[in-house]
């Protein structure tokens, strides 16, 4: 497995990671867990060292997952998990109630500590800006958790560029994690630059369309009703009709490189820049070892500018987001 280095931070972590949302959240009910702790495992086996989770999640049970299959392998992994949204114990998702309030951020950070069963968390990703909360406050608590020993890295997720820069004057940022694949291309605009410029690393949440652009979902394709992707307008029957055309293109690149369409469009965000790192996140195995190999991919200069024109006359239909999550992102 290839590394790679986030930012000017120092931090090397595999250039796939894992997302490990999907095993207990999000898209439909929680995989066996059993499974997905061998999942995990096989993974570092397979030279992942990269895992990402979050303490909403579940809410909690996938850093618990995470923390069982992997602090046995403690010395091989990097773990990163998210603080600033109020998650309910009952089990019901508060999307919608931020918290970053240095109090609660060192809070979270204690719990997360003990579901991962680690003495340090390797990078502490803010899950969303806290329009409440000054960013420099947050910077500075996780500042005083750096000092402590609690926690190596500080990231953000989302954020706009002036907020990046405002955290980074405070507590150095690692990395942003941001969507970003071959049908979400608005951090080209003005994220990429801004990251590029502070020595920031990018970790592509999403980077296959959130299953889209695997090539395995069309129009007639349901989902499970715990699956968040019935509230995506992105993935409405008609804007599912409307998008083949993506994945189309990435079949048509992968069927002259031997790959699939998963693999081109992993292998098309890791020749964007040294510095981004993918984490698609999955349950099977077979579909973690896909993606891996998209590693050795190879696309030459002249596979990316036919790749770039060939997007450059596909318009992606439907928002990523409902209103009110969009919301949420770029502030």
């Amino acid at each position: 497995m290839q590394t790679r280095l986030l930012g000017n931070s120092g931090l090397e972590v595999s250039a796939i990671g894992l997302g490990c949302m999907g095993m207990s959240f999000s898209y439909g009910p929680p995989a066996d867990k059993q499974e997905m702790i061998s999942l995990l495992r096989t993974a570092v086996d397979r030279g992942v060292t990269f895992f990402d989770t979050a303490e909403v999640y579940g809410p909690f049970i996938n850093e618990e997952l995470v923390g069982e299959a992997l602090s046995p392998l403690r010395d091989r992994v990097v773990i990163a998990t998210k603080f600033g949204f109020e998650a309910d114990p009952s089990g019901a998702q508060r999307w919608t109630s931020l918290n970053s309030r240095p109090d609660h951020i060192k809070a979270v950070a204690e719990a997360s500590l003990k579901r991962l069963k680690i003495d340090t968390i390797d990078l502490f990703y803010q899950h969303r800006v806290d329009p409440n909360v000054p960013i420099e406050e947050v910077a500075g608590a996780v500042k005083d958790l750096i000092q402590e020993g609690k926690v190596k890295h500080f990231g953000l997720s989302e954020a706009g560029a002036q907020t990046i820069r405002r955290a980074h004057a405070v507590q150095p940022v690692t990395a942003l994690q941001n969507e970003y694949s071959l049908w979400w291309r608005r951090p080209e605009a003005e994220i990429l630059p801004t990251l590029e410029e502070l020595g920031i690393g990018l970790v592509a949440y999403s980077p296959l369309g959130k299953g889209f652009l695997t090539g395995k979902i069309d129009e007639s394709t349901t989902f499970d009703s715990s699956d968040f992707r019935h509230q995506l307008p992105r993935f409405t029957p008609e804007a599912r009709k409307a998008n083949q055309a993506m994945v189309d293109l990435l079949g048509e690149i992968g069927q002259r490189k031997k790959a699939t369409p998963a693999q081109i469009a992993l292998a098309w965000l890791l020749a964007q820049k040294p510095w981004i790192v993918p984490i698609p996140g999955t349950t099977k195995l077979h579909r973690l070892d896909e993606n891996i190999k998209a590693t050795v991919v190879e696309l030459t200069a002249d596979d990316l500018r036919e790749i770039e024109s060939a997007a450059a006359k596909i318009t992606v239909q439907g928002d990523r987001y409902p209103e009110k999550l969009e919301q949420m992102t770029g502030r």
